[in-house]
Order: structure tokens, then sequence, then C-alpha cells
């Protein structure tokens, strides 16, 4: 398989389809739920997933894909080459704000992380990897990360798990976050983890992720030294919801160790 012109069939459709999405904004988007009144799912969602699934058949029929909004066949395991798709990740985002979302995909075969993308529609910025080969922010190589003390770390994590919930060690975090230099939230897992291989974070936690929320992103972190595992420090879980943190190599354990209690 020649990465290469993957990579060169993948970055195509990416472009094409943020395009469709800027387009889509003089047209009615129709706003769904999904498991929850905040869980958001688009019209544009679902014809960004089509169109990927259709490009992607035209390109190699072989080829199994995992997408967010199951518009195409489900899978059971990584093998051959698949690929893990989120049409628009940080959908609430895309519908209150017309901006801070992204699409993200990963490219594996048999299991391996082969190409990751991260795709900031409404700047046309894109963050991407190829395996052994280094990442790349558009035309700008990204550097591999540099050491820092937690105390100097800017975090991503959403304020429900500073305050008392059903899964994590709220006083645990509350220390971290007094611990650390400043916290963020974007309301985009992909966002936020494009923000950390590029060192505008120095971490990202949350409590569960599905494999189309990190899948690309996972394959970007381990060409710039990021760490990115669940809280046991396990390898990312790609067939089913987990927990995940991504951080800079220096403080990723330190983090795990003392500020992350699951309940």
């Amino acid at each position: 398989m020649d990465l290469h012109e993957v990579d060169k069939f993948a970055k195509g459709i990416i472009i094409e389809a943020g395009k469709r999405i800027r387009d889509a904004f003089s047209h009615d988007i129709k706003v769904e739920t999904k498991a929850d009144a905040n869980d958001l799912v688009t019209n544009i969602d679902r014809e960004t997933e089509v169109f990927f699934i259709e490009q992607i058949k035209a390109f190699d029929s072989s080829h199994k894909i995992l997408g967010e909004e199951g518009m195409g066949e489900g899978i059971d395991s990584l093998e051959g080459a698949v690929w893990l798709i989120d049409p628009i990740d940080g959908t609430m985002n895309f519908v209150k704000q017309h901006r801070h979302f992204m699409i993200t995909i990963g490219f594996f075969v048999d299991g391996v992380g082969k190409l990751g993308y991260i795709y900031d529609v409404m700047r046309e910025d894109m963050f991407f990897a190829m395996e052994g080969q280094g990442a790349w922010y558009n035309d700008t190589p990204l550097r591999r990360l540099q050491p820092l003390p937690l105390e100097e770390a800017v975090i991503g994590i959403n304020a429900s798990w500073v305050t008392p919930n059903k899964r994590v060690n709220h006083e645990k975090m509350t220390e971290l976050v007094q611990k650390v230099r400043g916290t963020r939230s974007y309301g985009s897992a992909a966002m936020e983890i494009a923000f950390v291989v590029s060192g505008k974070l120095d971490a990202y936690i949350s409590m569960r992720l599905s494999p189309w929320d990190i899948g690309g992103g996972t394959i970007i972190a381990r060409e710039v030294g990021a760490i990115a595992t669940n809280f046991k420090g396990q390898p990312c879980n790609l067939m089913s919801q987990d927990t995940f943190i991504i951080a800079n190599p220096s403080i990723h354990q330190r983090i795990l160790d003392h500020y992350i209690e699951e309940k």
C-alpha cells in the first residue's frame, strides 16, 4: 500500500468536506439529539459522513469505515485497512458558534495507525501525520514536545470533572487544577488534542471518548512524542468508549499517579 497515495487522497476529501460544511451555513441546518439533550447531531454531520464513505469506497472498496454517525458498515476489528471518522467533532460548537469544530480522521492498517488528520474547518488549518515521517501543521513541521514542570502546564479539562460527579474523584482533579498554570475547555476533543500535539496545551483529560474522537489524534501524538492512554496508562481502546489522557511526556505519568482516581 502506498501511504503517500492514501495521504493525498485523504487530504483532498477532507478539504472538500470542509468546503461543503462551510457552504452549509447558507442553508437550513437540522438539529437533533442523540443520547441526551446535549448530545447533538445535524443533517450536516450525517451528510458529511456519507460523503466520506462514498469517496473512500470509490477509492478502495475493501477499506472498512467506522464513523460516529453510523452511516457505514459496522466493524468488529481493526484488521485490514480501517478509517475512523468523525465528520464534525464539536457539533454543539458547530451549531451554536459556527466555529471551533473539527473533522478528524485516522487511517489504520491491521490495528497500526498510519495516517492521522485533524482539520479546523473554519480556519482551514490541518494537523496531520504519517507513521514514522513526523507531523505537520499545514506546511510547517511540528516539533517534538519539550519537557516542562507540571506547575507550568496548561491543561484542557471540562469543568464538570472538578465538581462532584460519578466518574472521577473531583477533589483530586481540583488539586490538579490548583497545581497547574491554567486550564482551558474548547468543546471539541479533536481541537484539544491538536493543541496538545502543537504545544498550545500540555495535556487534555476526558472521562469518555470514542474511537473516532481520538483515532487520528493518537497517530499525530506519537510523531511529536506526546503520550496518549486511558486512565490506567494502557493504550487507547479503538473499538469502544474509554477514558482518555494525552499529555506532554514529562507530565503524563505524574498526572496519572497523583491526580486521577476513578470511582
